[in-house]
């Protein structure tokens, strides 16, 4: 079992910024890709942005150039620096992990922009 631990959400203005993180946990061997979802009301959940074990990453459209993903291997843990926000970004983020044999979720942290 991995267990995963976020934190960083909460209220910000729209232009402004915050930084999400979440820290894996457990029985872990190797992790191999580490990201972030996101899901708003009345909508599908969507990922934001995701880093292999080898650095890659992928973004979503609507956050690049805004957002930056980044994981530390020896630690287990990966960050979202979310820039430039906006009112639409507003949702519950979710960390991922994706590991040999399945992938595990995180509870959740909710991010609010305000315009």
């Amino acid at each position: 079992q991995v267990q995963l631990v976020e934190s960083g959400g909460g209220l910000v203005q729209a232009g402004g910024s915050l930084r999400l993180s979440c820290a894996a946990s457990g029985s872990i061997h190797s992790i191999n890709v580490m990201g972030w979802y996101r899901q708003a009301p009345g909508k599908q959940r969507e990922l934001v942005a995701a880093v292999t074990s080898r650095g890659s990453t992928n973004y979503a459209d609507s956050a690049k150039g805004r957002f930056t993903i980044s994981r530390d291997n020896a630690k287990n843990t990966v960050t979202l620096q979310m820039n430039s926000l906006k009112p639409e970004d507003t949702a519950v983020y979710c960390c991922n992990v994706k590991v040999p044999g399945g992938d595990y979720w995180g509870k959740g942290t909710l991010v609010t922009v305000s315009s």
